[in-house]
């Protein structure tokens, strides 16, 4: 799809690889991430990368069959940089030597001493004589290859950063992608630029070469799109609809478990001011009649998946079926799909909540976002106009609030709910808290407790208040609010919230708790 200039990122299946995409994109290069057995010389061919980068990863480079990228990577005449087990790599296939960790393991920070200051790849380095980074590595380089020479040193690796200006090879034992190498974007923005990168990837080109794709896709056959009324179904609704216009039919099914108003905002939103063709199909009663009585997790989220799958293809057929199902799928969802070991054939499967669908109904995947991270979803909202307000909202999750009410689920605990949440969203707003959370929300607990206001005892429902940071959602941790603030907080929903008496606070990160409650 792309026509941008093009790194391409080897992964040898370290954790922190998407990082190096993430510093690469926000210098403006598109690069894509594949797994060192998808790519063939063939595919370098096809691809024709202007330069590649080798990731870091858990293997060992002296075991037999470990990783290695095709012996082609050497021979295209573009600037490679290995990374970790990436230098490891590049050194034993281009003859020098590895070996075993015995007493050069390094794992954590350290600090690199430069030997020589004057390589491209390290300008805006060694200002201070030395820089923090992050090690993670066992193996070691204990012979650098043929023409590379040694620039950088740590205590537990003489070889930190190597090189063969000439022939434009870097090679750097720490992760200059991690927070932990505070000056890593430097090295990044330093290789591109040696690369030849001019910075061509922005949201205003993406948007153009996307609208085109999806019009050479598409043609005139017609497509739907399930609008859940968060930001990648949204954003992924605009630009096709910019694209193709009334060819688009976005359906908004509201099961009963929304927020408060966010309905009326969703459907408002776009059908006043993107004059999008919209259908608003309201099943909350058939979605809580076959909710009612039911407690378990799991059945619950299955019963929501598939009453919302059975709802979407009888509102397909309403409009005369479609050839084309829309999703908003984003790069971290490719990318966790490929298996790090699992052959050159490996299939991506669907992430839509509604990805069983198009073999079952005869349609084929409209994509726009795949290429993008979360961020650049965002970026695109905005350049296509979407409210700052709308494109900054915290995740919400399919089952809406059926999974913020353990345990069985009345409409009187959603209204309570509802209610709720409300009162502690406008309070982190209030307070301008809204944008340093990754989410925040309200979940009703399935217990009542005892308690006092005025001269009564109550006996009414206790909620618990869940805030988190988080880059990505893998890890979160809990938002430290100050005591007033959850003091305040507290007192306003039991004084507004009729059927709350008392209020707590989850401070359990991620891992071992997840962000919901079920």
């Amino acid at each position: 799809m792309t026509q941008h200039q093009r790194l391409l990122i080897i992964d040898f299946g370290s954790q922190v690889t998407q990082l190096i995409a993430r510093r690469l994109r926000e210098l403006n290069v598109y690069c894509e991430i594949h797994p060192f057995n998808n790519v063939t010389p063939a595919f370098l061919t096809e691809f024709a990368p202007m330069a590649v980068i080798l990731s870091g990863g858990p293997a060992s480079v002296i075991d037999e069959g470990s990783p290695r990228p095709p012996a082609e990577v050497f021979d295209m005449g573009v600037p490679v940089l290995g990374i970790c087990y990436g230098q490891q790599v590049m050194m034993h296939m281009l003859g020098g030597v590895v070996e075993r960790g015995t007493g050069t393991a390094e794992f954590g920070r350290a600090y690199v001493t430069p030997d020589d200051k004057t390589l491209s790849l390290l300008e805006g380095w060694f200002k201070d004589d030395r820089e923090q980074v992050w090690m993670s590595h066992g193996d070691h380089v204990s012979q650098i290859a043929p023409g590379f020479q040694v620039f950088g040193t740590s205590p537990n690796a003489p070889f930190a950063i190597t090189a063969d200006p000439s022939r434009r090879f870097y090679a750097v034992q720490f992760h200059p992608e991690v927070h932990h190498t505070p000056n890593g974007a430097a090295l990044y923005a330093n290789f591109v630029r040696e690369a030849g990168f001019t910075g061509d990837w922005t949201m205003g080109a993406y948007r153009e070469q996307a609208i085109a794709a999806i019009r050479a896709q598409v043609g005139d056959g017609k497509v739907i799109c399930a609008l859940s009324g968060g930001v990648d179904s949204s954003v992924a609704a605009v630009l096709i609809h910019e694209a193709i216009g009334e060819q688009l039919t976005c359906v908004y099914v509201d099961h009963g478990l929304m927020r408060e108003n966010e309905s009326e905002e969703v459907v408002s939103m776009f059908r006043e001011h993107y004059n999008l063709p919209l259908i608003h199909a309201d099943e909350s009663e058939l979605f809580l009649g076959k909710l009612d009585g039911q407690s378990d997790p799991e059945t619950k989220r299955k019963i929501i998946g598939g009453l919302f799958i059975d709802v979407f293809e009888r509102k397909a057929k309403e409009i005369g079926g479609a050839d084309f199902l829309a999703q908003g799928t984003l790069y971290p969802d490719v990318i966790e799909s490929v298996s790090f070991s699992g052959g050159p054939s490996v299939t991506i499967k669907s992430h839509h909540n509604v990805g069983g669908l198009p073999e079952k109904m005869g349609m084929q995947l409209v994509e726009p976002l795949r290429e993008l991270f979360k961020d650049e979803v965002r970026a695109l909202g905005r350049e296509l106009g979407l409210p700052d307000s709308f494109i900054g909202r915290h995740p919400f999750p399919g089952p809406g609030l059926a999974i913020r009410c353990p345990g069985e689920i009345t409409r009187e605990k959603l209204d309570i709910l509802r209610k709720a949440d409300a009162v502690y969203i406008d309070q982190i707003r209030k307070h301008g808290l809204y944008d340093e959370i990754w989410q925040a929300f309200v979940a009703i607990l399935p217990v009542r407790t005892v308690g006092v206001m005025g001269d009564g005892r109550t006996y009414d429902f206790a909620c618990a208040l869940r805030a988190v940071t988080s880059v990505d959602g893998m890890t979160a941790d809990y938002y430290p609010f100050s005591h007033e603030f959850l003091g305040e907080t507290a007192t306003r929903i039991i004084n507004e919230v009729r059927g709350i008496n008392r209020v707590t606070y989850d401070i359990t990160s991620k891992p071992p708790g997840t962000i919901e409650w079920e």
